[in-house]
Formats: structure tokens, C-alpha cells, sequence
């Protein structure tokens, strides 16, 4: 009986390391079988022109999803019940959702952010107070890189819930440019000197043309709303070049660029000499 005993132990023994070893070959089969579903499916909606980050996102998410799958298909190999296993984890799954709404809500503008696409990779924005290049848009958070390459993760729900600067969006930008002249420098000379300036500029676009406006008769300027346009790209360059050139051609014109100051003149009282 003994010996009938130690065979069955013998054979359970055998028969749980064939089932570990099962369970531990689908998992590396199924592992691999995952990412190369993933490639696949990366690869098609690259070629179909889909935009990067959503086929960037869509693949984290399908990565998941696939893994776990893999993962109750080995279980179940080694001869545990996964039903109950798959109740289980759905009640783990309320209870760390409550306790990470947080992390649900970023989740949740993740996919209002690749479904609405408000931004692309590359584009440079202002989101969630911080302005960056877009570098991925993640399932929690979105990465951006600082003009002075800073690396900085927000999350998602922070940039759904405000405002969205896109600079990028379109080809070309308009530069907001205030130019004050002097109460006393002639108008139409500082009117032509500035058109002649913003047309020799080679990046400054003829189309649209460039405006310029009387503004504002200030305290102590006359101020022109100069308002040229170009291409994104150019926006910052462009704006520093025209603002050292106006400057420069207006005083060779005989204008000048006033600042506010203010002139103190002191009266002397004098004393009365019998005090």
C-alpha cells in the first residue's frame, strides 16, 4: 500500500512539473506570439498613415490585453480554474479603481487625446501649463521636451483639462509686433520705413501680406500694430531679426523709439532770512 502511495505521490509530482513546464512554455510562446501580433498590427497602421501616437497608443494597450490573456491561458494550463480567477480579479479591479481615480482619469484622457487628436508628435505645444515638443503620448501620461531639453511627464488628465495651445498646427504663424515712434517723428516716413523693412525680409510671406496699423496714440508713443506673417518655423528667428532691423532703420530715418520716463524738476523755496 505504502509503495502504491509513493507511485501516485511519484506520478503527481511528474504530472505537476509537465503541467508547470506547459505552463511555462505557452507563456513564452504566447509572449512571443503577443508582440509579433503587435508589430504586425503597428505595422499596418503605419502603412495606412495612421498618425504615430495612436498607433503608438493602441499597441500599450493591445500589449496588455494580449499579456494577460497569455498569462490565464498558462494558468489554466496547470489545471487552476480560471473563472473564478477572472471574478476575482474583477473585484480587484473595482476596489484599485477607486483607490486610483487619478490614474483612471489620465487613462480615460488618453483616449480622448488620440481619439480627438489635438496634437501630433513633433508639434510644439503649450498643454497642462508646460510648453515642449510632443514626444509620446502615453495610456497615463504625455511627454514633452522644453525648449532648453528639459524632459517633463504630464498627465493626461491635466492636459484635457485645460486649455490647448497647438503651435504647430498650421504652416504658417502671424508675428504681434508693437513699434512706438516719437509724438514728434513724421507718420508717414515711420509708416514707410517699417514697409520697407518687412519687405526686404526674405521670410516674411507676401501671402498673406503683412499689416500695419495705427495702434494706439500712448502716453508717451504713438504706437503701430506691425503684423507680418510666416512660416511656423521661422516664427522666432523672424521675430528677433525684424525687431533689431526696425529698430535700427527707423533712428537711420530720423525716428525715435521713446520710452516711458518721467522728468522731475526741483524748485528751490527760499528761506526766509528773518527766521
Amino acid at each position: 500500500m505504502e509503495q502504491v502511495i509513493a507511485v501516485l505521490d511519484q506520478y503527481n509530482i511528474i504530472d505537476g512539473g509537465i503541467r508547470l513546464l506547459g505552463a511555462i512554455v505557452i507563456f513564452i510562446i504566447g509572449r512571443w506570439i503577443a508582440r509579433r501580433v503587435v508589430g504586425g498590427i503597428s505595422r499596418i497602421m503605419s502603412k495606412r498613415g495612421i498618425d504615430d501616437l495612436l498607433v503608438s497608443f493602441i499597441s500599450n494597450i493591445l500589449s496588455v490585453v494580449l499579456l494577460l490573456v497569455v498569462v490565464l491561458v498558462a494558468v489554466g494550463h496547470l489545471g487552476i480554474e480560471i473563472t473564478p480567477l477572472i471574478a476575482i480579479l474583477g473585484g480587484a479591479a473595482i476596489a484599485v479603481g477607486f483607490a486610483l481615480q487619478n490614474s483612471l482619469s489620465n487613462f480615460a484622457s488618453g483616449i480622448m487625446l488620440v481619439t480627438f487628436h489635438p496634437f501630433g508628435r513633433g508639434d510644439f505645444v503649450e498643454a497642462g501649463g508646460i510648453s515642449g515638443v510632443v514626444q509620446n503620448v502615453g495610456i497615463f501620461s504625455t511627454t514633452l521636451k522644453t525648449p532648453d531639453n528639459r524632459m517633463v511627464i504630464v498627465g493626461n488628465g491635466a492636459i484635457t483639462g485645460s486649455a490647448i495651445t497647438n503651435f504647430s498646427a498650421y504652416d504658417t504663424r502671424r508675428i504681434d509686433l508693437i513699434i512706438g515712434v516719437d509724438y514728434g517723428d513724421d507718420l508717414k516716413l515711420a509708416r514707410s520705413t517699417i514697409e520697407r523693412v518687412l519687405q526686404a525680409h526674405d521670410k516674411v510671406l507676401k501671402d498673406p501680406e503683412p499689416t500695419i496699423l495705427l495702434m494706439e496714440l500712448g502716453d508717451s508713443s504713438i504706437d503701430f500694430a506691425v503684423r507680418p506673417w510666416v512660416k511656423s518655423e521661422d516664427f522666432w528667428v523672424v521675430r528677433s531679426e525684424l525687431l533689431e532691423q526696425l529698430k535700427g532703420e527707423l533712428e537711420k530715418a530720423g525716428c525715435s523709439i521713446p520710452f516711458p520716463q518721467r522728468d522731475v524738476h526741483l524748485h528751490q523755496v527760499p528761506t526766509d532770512k528773518a527766521a
